[in-house]
């Protein structure tokens, strides 16, 4: 890729930084990552925007790869787009102590426990009305539903009407 536009140079060519500029599509390869998702982290900031060619074409850097490399595994592990934006001004300012870094982690992790659990009690939950529908045995295919009339709340099945709580036993996995 020779000479880009820079943002803000109104169509002039600039010298690019060290190393080869390379293409979004070439980008998203070496990152995993979707092109679309590449110009939204463009668009709020997290990614800065590329120089761009004389034919408008984004040209990224080796810094982009590594950025985008940085966002993408931080996404994998849960952390929000807020939390990906603090780590990344802490991954910048370089100098910053573990301890600030670590702060962060520990509060995520505490919220992966919590979602954790919640998980578990949806899957207790559904796996009890499963087990209503299994009760019926050969009745499956008679009309009504013990699930859909739980999700409907539904007194008929066991449902309290007025907390939308089920009375149904405690199904063990």
């Amino acid at each position: 890729m020779g000479a880009v536009a820079t943002p803000g140079s109104r169509g002039k060519n600039h010298p690019v930084a060290a190393g080869p500029l390379i293409p979004i599509g070439a980008l998203a390869a070496r990152t995993r990552c979707n092109i679309e998702t590449i110009r939204f982290y463009e668009k709020i900031g997290v990614l800065p925007k590329p120089a761009r060619t004389e034919g408008g074409h984004r040209a990224y850097a080796h810094a982009h790869v590594e950025r985008l490399t940085f966002i993408r595994r931080a996404r994998e592990l849960g952390f929000t787009l807020d939390q990906v934006r603090a780590l990344l001004r802490l991954a910048d300012a370089r100098d910053v102590p573990c301890a600030e870094v670590k702060q962060l982690a520990t509060s995520h992790l505490a919220e992966v426990r919590t979602r954790i659990a919640d998980l578990r009690a949806m899957r207790k939950a559904l796996a009890g009305l499963v087990a209503q529908c299994d009760a019926r045995g050969d009745a499956g295919d008679l009309p009504g539903c013990p699930l859909v009339e739980t999700l409907l709340g539904g007194a008929a099945n066991g449902a309290d009407p007025a907390s939308g709580a089920s009375r149904a036993p405690p199904v063990r996995d």
